[in-house]
């Protein structure tokens, strides 16, 4: 009796054991994850921001700022699809190495997988709604604020010697070879687009000037010749001068914020704009996709003998990307109004869990009707 006593309380303590383990797994592998996603998409975004801040002369603080605010904004991406190959790949070793066979058949249950992860699911997803409501909207906007202030700044920037500085857009580009002392610019070329006529004009020297609100920049060109004529026709004017201005206007840079994603979602909220409610709604989608594929992640992990840790990772990556896309799919027909707004995107998730059970539960299910096909 004293034995028969002590063997559910040896499997609680087993089952604690277990649970504590699975979970430090998944948690590491969840953190290895999501930190080499983000370096890769970091990695792409420093590219591109600071492509812009050549052509825009940012601000270095500026440019580190942006920076930081991008990686913000990707964590509400990364997080759900790190967390579910995180489990994928703990609990994929677990299988391939017989550690939770050999654990399995000591009498521990499904629920000492099951509570640590779907614990660890709960509290992930309530910080990433806190980021996806709170502390992306306020990074993007800060972005683009930041953006805006430091194209502003860049208007009134010197011409660089031996740089291209582009203006309006690109509709304008200016090249000085050298600076003198006093300013003025020396072997000067300047393309300028007036619709289908381009524009090109040469000179030795050239003054740069700009009014005081930044927003049109004069080039004086002193002693130089001038081309005009469209692209790909043999008909171009040849001007020679003694004196040619170029005034290029900038576009002026507005302080208000426009952006859907930057918006506070307590505005969405209150809105009835269809746009703005699939944005709210796709906002409380992710924290929901990270509990759904966190879960989802687990009968997927299970492996058979003799098959690779990795072997069901690519069938992780395809839900993720089919769940991912549904959402924005179904993000613009709420936003169309082909979808009820009351509906909003909790249609997604049930279609991915039927998706998952068909590819998790499917085969087994086949085989054993196989197998009772044969048997009558």
């Amino acid at each position: 009796m004293k034995v028969g006593a002590g063997l559910p309380a040896r499997g609680n303590r087993l089952g604690k054991i277990l649970g504590r383990y699975i979970l430090r797994e998944v948690v590491t592998a969840w953190l290895v994850v999501t930190s080499v996603l983000l370096i890769i998409l970091l990695a792409n975004q420093v590219a591109g921001v600071l492509e812009r801040a050549a052509v825009n002369r940012y601000p270095q603080g500026v440019v580190l700022e942006l920076i930081g605010l991008g990686a913000l904004q990707n964590l509400s991406i990364l997080v759900p699809v790190g967390l579910l190959l995180g489990v994928v790949l703990a609990l994929g070793r677990l299988y391939h190495d017989s550690e939770m066979a050999a654990a399995l058949a000591c009498g521990v249950g499904p629920a000492s997988i099951y509570i640590p992860v779907g614990l660890l699911a709960v509290c992930v997803a309530a910080g990433l709604a806190w980021l996806t409501l709170v502390l992306a909207p306020d990074a993007t906007s800060r972005a683009l604020s930041l953006r805006s202030a430091a194209v502003r700044a860049g208007q009134f920037a010197p011409i660089s010697p031996g740089k291209f500085r582009s203006f309006a857009g690109g509709n304008a580009v200016v090249y000085a070879q050298n600076v003198n002392k006093d300013g003025t610019l020396g072997n000067v070329f300047v393309e300028r687009n007036r619709g289908s006529v381009v524009e090109v004009a040469l000179a030795g020297r050239a003054r740069h000037s700009v009014t005081p609100d930044g927003l049109t920049h004069t080039i004086t060109l002193y002693d130089g010749e001038r081309y005009e004529g469209e692209p790909g026709s043999p008909q171009f004017r040849i001007v020679h001068f003694a004196e040619h201005t170029i005034p290029v206007q900038v576009p002026t840079a507005s302080d208000t914020v426009k952006n859907l994603e930057a918006q506070p979602s307590r505005s969405l909220w209150d809105s009835n704009d269809p746009n703005r409610r699939a944005e709210l709604h796709w906002r409380i989608a992710m924290p929901i996709s990270c509990v759904v594929l966190t879960l989802l992640a687990i009968p997927l992990s299970r492996l058979r003998p003799r098959q690779g840790r990795y072997a069901r990772v690519w069938v992780a990556v395809v839900i993720y990307f089919l769940y991912s896309n549904l959402i924005s799919v179904g993000k613009v027909w709420v936003a169309r109004g082909t979808v009820p707004e009351a509906l909003g995107l909790w249609w997604t998730h049930a279609a991915v869990v039927l998706l998952a059970l068909v590819v998790i539960a499917g085969p087994r299910l086949a085989t054993r009707l196989r197998y009772r096909i044969r048997g009558l």
